[in-house]
């Protein structure tokens, strides 16, 4: 597969900056404060949802001031496609999630529909607990089901295609040190 590098350059280059690494830091800061507060005496299993989820959670457990043990879950819709499709997975759970607290870390809460399939996979799986972690909200009426919000939230962020911090542009961009969007036509 060919990748037209200067069609991804020039992506970046015209994208809107959302919000600034310093908005993010602060925005990491809080949440870690809300888990620390939370799950400080859980022994909870932090995973991470690869890849979007790999530089949220990496920044994210490093605030995190208690015992934990952390992994990845590897699901997708998307496929380095810009629209999901059906649920697949790539990587499932190594730990037991036996009675175990367990936080799902992504990059943003979208519609939802993969969140809510790892959820109900950690429940099925025996977990007392199912946490959610995202940086980002998306803001619209299209969430998996009514009233579906993340456990912990970074920052909520408007309705339009973005990357960065882990979020990604047809498989880049994921190392943006920011939120981006792509220009509304």
């Amino acid at each position: 597969m060919s990748v037209d590098l200067d069609h991804i350059r020039q992506v970046k280059a015209e994208a809107d900056c959302l919000f600034t690494a310093a908005d993010i830091e602060a925005a990491m800061d809080r949440m870690a404060a809300e888990i620390n507060a939370t799950l400080a005496d859980s022994n909870p299993i932090v995973y991470s949802v690869m890849n979007g989820g790999l530089v949220i959670a990496g920044q994210l457990v490093t605030r995190l001031d208690f015992p934990m043990e952390v992994g990845y879950l590897h699901a997708t819709r998307y496929r380095n496609k810009l629209s999901g499709g059906e649920l697949f997975w790539k990587a499932r759970a190594e730990h037991s999630l036996v009675g175990r607290t367990v936080l799902i870390v992504d990059d943003i809460l979208d519609e939802g529909h993969t969140l809510a399939a790892i959820v109900e996979y950690c429940r099925d799986a025996g977990a007392s607990q199912v946490l959610t972690a995202v940086l980002l909200d998306k803001q619209h009426d299209r969430k998996a089901y009514a009233g579906m919000r993340a456990d912990f939230t970074g920052m909520p962020v408007v309705d339009r295609y973005i990357f960065g911090f882990g979020l990604d542009y047809k498989g880049y961009w994921r190392n943006a040190n920011g939120i981006f969007a792509i220009p509304e036509a």
